[in-house]
């Protein structure tokens, strides 16, 4: 199983911890961190993140952080589509 990030969603993560970082640099390491510890999760257990009302598309809380990691999970990848955070609209 790998783990492979949209270009959309690279760029959402990138945008999210570059403005954290300039916040509060200790913060937006622990978010990096706790999103990537959800993102192995994922890859050991795809399927852990909630059923969407789109086909095939989950997603998982990065509790405590307000942030949602938005995926589909196929028998040889997790593809993630977006990180975003939860009081952002849901993807279209």
């Amino acid at each position: 199983m790998r783990l492979r990030l949209t270009r959309p969603a690279a760029g959402q993560l990138e945008r999210v911890l570059t403005h954290m970082a300039a916040e509060s640099p200790q913060g937006a390491r622990n978010v990096r961190e706790r999103i990537r510890a959800v993102m192995h999760l994922l890859l050991q257990h795809p399927y852990a993140g909630h059923a969407t009302a789109r086909h095939g598309i989950r997603r998982m809380i990065v509790s405590p952080y307000p942030y949602a990691i938005t995926y589909r999970a196929t028998d040889s990848e997790v593809v993630v589509l977006a990180v975003r955070h939860t009081s952002r609209r849901p993807l279209a």
